[in-house]
């Protein structure tokens, strides 16, 4: 009887084990080396997703971006990854260890969600989800447009797009179509 139950200590401990294991997110350098090791070999660039399970906007830019309409259009140029911040309570073993600050180290501090940026294919910044305007004391303030779906900003994707890829005039103006949809 002893040894049954330390059988059944040691299973309970090993399924424990890999549930834990299951459930611990990869750190958000290692996503981001990964994606651009990938990007390097591919010679792309990558779409780094800031997101969280909870952020219905972010549902609607993976849909747009995973849209039959224009997903060959965004895997011919990009190795896209995600990196989950801010989750709810209950579920911040989702989050990659480390994502909050490399959002904050990609100018995403306190911009919201989804927030996306554009790197090149050694990893530089080359864009954010950020239209930044001049303010009246001579700053300038970015905001985020997260995932593009009124008219400006869907003006300011493509514009990233056109800079950021080969895309012709029509592959834009579909991807323009399908993210025109997530203001519905």
């Amino acid at each position: 009887m002893r040894s049954m139950r330390f059988s059944i200590f040691i299973l309970a401990m090993v399924v424990s084990f890999n549930l834990d294991a299951q459930t611990t997110a990869a750190p958000a350098s290692i996503v981001l080396e990964k994606a651009v090791t990938e990007a390097t070999v591919k010679n792309k660039k990558v779409l780094l997703m800031f997101h969280a399970s909870w952020c219905g906007w972010c549902h609607k830019m993976d849909n747009a971006l995973n849209d039959i309409s224009c997903k060959k259009y965004f895997d011919d140029n990009f190795v896209i990854t995600h990196i989950t911040v801010l989750e709810s309570k209950g579920k911040q073993n989702l989050e990659n260890p480390g994502g909050l600050e490399m959002m904050e180290k990609f100018n995403g501090k306190e911009q919201g969600l989804p927030y996306w940026v554009i790197l090149d294919k050694d990893g530089y910044l080359l864009f954010d989800s950020q239209v930044r305007k001049p303010q009246a004391d001579g700053s300038i303030k970015g905001q985020n447009v997260g995932c593009p779906a009124s008219q400006p900003e869907v003006d300011h994707f493509i514009s990233i797009l056109k800079k950021t890829t080969s895309l012709n005039a029509a592959e834009l103006a579909t991807i323009a179509k399908r993210f025109r949809l997530n203001e519905q």
